[in-house]
């Protein structure tokens, strides 16, 4: 019913994208002294928070129970939610065009300007001490100010030079602390950061003819009998050569014929006209 397959793989990448802002953090082990005994790398995943702590849960007493607990601190987020972004809509008919990847020079790529949208993410941190996870939050807040700025490569293969700029902001951070039950039951502090990112989704890409003559007549509305109107001339515009492929920073000059449909094409028409314009292609 849309039409022809294509897939961008866009929310895939904003995923793999949010998740490598945060899969460099580390947590310091230090002694009284302030020198560090221990260093060790925050394990980063896409998942639930239910389902670390359940995870967590299932071995509430550590003096018998002989199951392996998670271990802390780590870290995993997940999507939210995802909304229509209305301020940040472009005009519908913008489009990008380059040529065609079979290199023909009677076609080229087409897309639309994309459609905007916020995708919410959410990053919690889980550590069974507060200065871990303080060492955690204090290495993430200040990248954001709110915001952070990434520039991505939507189209590698298609476009390879197309590049598009990403926001992603911070909107809160929220605290817990699980510290009912009995002695001998874990702790765990969680740290909950929601993110928004800016995603825009690209339509298809679609292989479109090139224009290579535009046409426009030149009418005297209202002039001939019966207020009929009178055609003048006819301007026709080529690019030179006519076979030319398209550059962004050329004009390559063009062939200008003007064709008389009736009296001088040199005189001074005084009239309230319109135009007519038509546009063909390969």
């Amino acid at each position: 019913m849309f039409g022809t397959y294509f897939y961008h793989s866009k929310t895939k990448k904003a995923v793999a994208l949010f998740g490598r802002l945060f899969n460099n953090i580390y947590v310091l082990r230090k002694n009284s002294s302030g020198a560090v005994i221990s260093q060790l790398k925050v394990p980063l995943s896409y998942a639930p928070k239910q389902k670390y702590l359940e995870r967590v849960r299932e071995n509430p007493d550590l003096n018998n129970d002989m199951q392996v607990a998670i271990k802390l601190p780590r870290m995993s987020f997940e999507i939210t939610s995802i909304a229509y972004d209305a301020a940040r809509q472009l005009a519908k008919v913008g489009n990008f065009n380059t040529l065609a990847s079979d290199g023909s020079t009677s076609k080229r790529q087409k897309f639309f300007n994309p459609v905007p949208y916020s995708i919410n993410f959410q990053l919690n941190a889980y550590a069974k001490s507060q200065d871990d996870a303080l060492q955690i939050v204090e290495q993430i807040l200040p990248t954001f100010n709110p915001q952070y700025a990434l520039t991505i490569k939507p189209f590698s293969t298609e476009f390879p030079s197309f590049k598009e700029d990403i926001q992603v902001i911070i909107q809160g951070v929220s605290f817990s602390d699980d510290f009912e039950g009995a002695m001998e039951q874990r702790r765990t502090i969680i740290y909950s950061m929601d993110f928004e990112m800016k995603l825009s989704y690209h339509g298809p890409i679609n292989n479109t003819s090139i224009i290579r003559e535009a046409r426009t007549k030149i009418f005297d509305i209202n002039a001939g009998s019966q207020d009929s109107d009178i055609g003048l001339e006819t301007i026709i515009v080529n690019p030179n050569p006519r076979t030319t492929i398209g550059l962004d920073d050329s004009d390559f000059g063009f062939d200008v014929d003007i064709v008389s449909t009736t009296g001088d094409i040199n005189s001074d028409y005084k009239f309230g006209g319109y135009v007519d314009s038509d546009y063909v292609s390969d």
